[in-house]
């Protein structure tokens, strides 16, 4: 019993903290999301600040950051009229006077600020009007209590514009956690961890974690409490993962593909365009044992961009025909639908099998025709967009989803397709976007991973170089040397939305540019964009695929899957507004023939530190893996492609791109407690699945997703 009522005072609602009421919890509800005392307490500070050091008012600049003054208020008075109404105090310490200005609530400061009294000042200074000021200031009165109540570091706390109205502004939020600190003074917080685990990886407990990581007693106690903090996160997402994962290989059956026949040893031994690189073929064989192995597989399949992943998925689904089943393959955009569809076309040249493109512009004729087929299993490979999860696709029998490009795909969605049979499908999930370490053991921690970490034999490294406008005439001469010697050329334009007018302008100008640049007949060019009907980008990428067209100006359409081996320049344009892993992407369209390959990057001159680095990143290396991992240092794990969509991720403190050695301790600290006991099911880990739950209470059921 005593543990339910530990257990229950962190669920217990927000309004009863001292200080909140039931207004102020309906705004921290909506505007921060916190419902209970456990919310509030998990609402971290993003930063502290030293409140050791009073400064003096003759020291103060505006260009300094936050800072603490002591001293007393000599006169108090509101000025302005309507909107410009304010109060405004004069500060003094002895070595200058300073402003404190409040713009709202000025009636309830007036009421509370005194003369005479002596009062610490907290904020940041500026300057109005030739005259130093302080807006809307942290102000209290020194008392015993105060200075005693003072922590050394002290939490900034994130709020909003509608909390601030409410004083619950940073310093607020602050007074909020130190009450209901006190309040739990004498509870004893339930413990998540184990005394092993503390012992063995030298951790403080949590009722202490998370005192200090609110109050803490010194910068030692601070990083103690984060530690602690941090690996607690990082381990229930490892141990979830890992039970996700033991569970799948204990009870999702899958189909046994006993067989290598027919279409797989035909295709390998007559088809095989070259020869599978070691990677590819390590790569068949882990796939082939989770094939044969009776679960149902959960695979994630890296490489980068033109290592030849699209061929192992091939000669995979060829092994679901031998053993009597159907294939398909869920591609993000209808370009890299067909384009596929055209790759495996003509690399099935000669083997009897129907196969199937399905897309939103599929017309009712044909659609209908493909609906049948793949219901009567005439067609045994079917290869589409997110039009394979409507409810009148059915399969005759679905053995084997592969998924491209994973992270344009949220979990709802590869859910769906792993329902259109009774048991579910073998899953594929393959990315070329390389997926640092860290976040793969952290978001697909539950997945069996391959790499494809080779490049086909011929293969060039391409060259990057990076240029700026004063080099344009420079790069328009080395194009024409390019198409002199029959090559062909992408540029890009960051289109980022096809709304966004200034960009579509700059796409429409840099083309119009380019004709006069590149004049007819000379010279064809075809342009690709969003506002282009299906239909019209088709005509022009066939045109571009055949050679009649030398150069093609498109926006990000053409990132992932378009395979035209004569193409060997890749300009991006304006590419300081391109992400680290999308220009890799880009570049990984060029390189796919035995020629030289080149990426040029052009920019305006003035950039800053990150966009400098992600040129010379570029320019350095070609290593799709070596890019992830400066790509997740420079933007931080929540921007990084696809992890928005994981579903499995909500961390408070940890940082993926720092803390990457915590995760890989808490992954081996939860593979040891699976390892020994997969349901948890022993006396001493009762306490990690009580905390399972608790946390599973507020999660959605992802226990049959991969």
């Amino acid at each position: 019993m005593k543990d339910n009522v530990m257990a229950s005072v962190l669920d217990t609602p927000v309004e009863y903290v001292k200080g909140v009421g039931p207004a102020r919890a309906d705004l921290l509800k909506k505007e921060l999301g916190i419902y209970t005392f456990g919310d509030l307490l998990t609402h971290y500070p993003f930063r502290y600040v030293d409140r050791t050091r009073f400064y003096k008012i003759s020291e103060i600049t505006e260009d300094m950051p936050y800072v603490q003054l002591r001293g007393t208020i000599e006169h108090i008075e509101i000025a302005g009229q309507k909107k410009g109404k304010r109060l405004i105090a004069l500060f003094k310490d002895g070595s200058g006077t300073v402003e404190l200005v409040w713009f709202q609530g000025q009636q309830w400061m007036a009421e509370r600020l005194k003369t005479g009294v002596e009062y610490v000042v907290f904020g940041k200074a500026s300057v109005f009007n030739g005259r130093l000021n302080f807006a809307h200031p942290e102000i209290d009165p020194v008392t015993p209590e105060f200075l005693q109540q003072q922590s050394s570091f002290e939490g900034v706390y994130s709020s909003t514009e509608k909390l601030k109205l409410r004083w619950l502004g940073s310093d607020g939020i602050r007074k909020l956690q130190r009450h209901l600190v006190q309040q739990l003074n004498h509870t004893q917080i339930q413990e998540t961890l184990a005394p092993s685990l503390l012992k063995q990886y030298q951790l403080i407990s949590n009722t202490e974690a998370l005192k200090q990581i609110h109050f803490p007693d010194s910068q030692l106690m601070l990083e103690k409490a984060k530690l602690r903090l941090k690996f607690e996160e990082l381990f229930f997402i490892q141990l979830r993962l890992l039970r996700l994962k033991g569970f799948r290989l204990q009870h999702s059956k899958g189909f046994v593909f006993h067989k290598v026949g027919d279409y797989f040893n035909s295709f390998f031994h007559q088809h095989l365009p070259f020869q599978l690189t070691g990677a590819q073929k390590r790569v068949l064989k882990e796939i082939h044992q989770d094939l044969k192995s009776g679960k149902q597989m959960n695979r994630l399949l890296q490489g980068d961009v033109g290592s030849g992943k699209t061929l192992v998925a091939l000669m995979s689904m060829l092994l679901a025909l031998d053993n009597g089943y159907q294939a398909c393959l869920m591609a993000p955009t209808e370009i890299l639908a067909r384009q596929h569809f055209a790759t495996f076309s003509e690399l099935l040249k000669g083997i009897d099998l129907k196969s199937a493109v399905l897309t939103g512009s599929s017309k009712t004729k044909e659609r209908n025709h493909i609906l049948k087929g793949l219901s009567e299993g005439n067609i045994k490979i079917v290869i589409g967009t997110h039009a394979l999860l409507e409810d009148k696709v059915k399969f005759h029998n679905l053995g084997m989803a592969v998924i491209d490009e994973q992270h344009r795909f949220g979990v709802e969605q590869r859910a769906r397709l792993q329902a259109k049979n009774t048991n579910p499908p073998h899953m594929l999930i393959m990315t070329a976007t390389p997926i640092p370490r860290t976040l793969a053991m952290t978001f697909y921690g539950d997945l069996d991973t391959s790499v494809i970490d080779e490049m086909p034999p011929g293969r060039k490294p391409i060259k990057t170089h990076h240029y700026t406008e004063s080099a344009r005439l420079k790069v328009i001469g080395f194009l024409k040397q390019q198409i002199a010697l029959g090559r062909q050329v992408y540029i890009v334009y960051p289109l980022i939305q096809e709304s966004e007018k200034m960009d579509y302008q700059n796409l429409q100008m840099g083309y119009d540019q380019l004709i006069l640049d590149f004049p007819a007949p000379t010279y064809q060019v075809s342009i690709v964009h969003g506002k282009l009907s299906n239909d019209q980008k088709e005509r022009e990428m066939q045109r571009f695929i055949k050679g009649e067209t030398q150069l093609m100006v498109a926006t990000t359409v053409i990132e992932v899957g378009v395979n035209i081996p004569n193409a060997s320049v890749m300009v991006i344009e304006s590419a300081e507004r391109f992400g680290l892993s999308q220009l890799h992407q880009l570049r990984g369209r060029v390189g796919r023939g035995a020629e030289q390959s080149y990426c040029i990057l052009m920019t305006g001159y003035k950039l800053g530190a990150e966009s400098r680095q992600r040129m010379q990143t570029m320019v350095n290396t070609n290593d799709g893996f070596e890019i992830s991992e400066v790509d997740l240092r420079l933007r931080g794990p929540g921007d990084i492609e696809g992890t928005a969509q994981s579903g499995m991720l909500n961390l408070k403190l940890a940082d993926l791109s720092k803390d990457g050695q915590l995760v890989q301790l808490a992954r081996q600290a939860a593979g040891e407690i699976i390892k020994s006991d997969e349901d948890l099911s022993r006396e001493e880990n009762n306490i990690y699945k009580k905390e399972l739950h608790r946390q599973d209470k507020n999660r959605t059921n992802w226990s049959k997703i991969a």
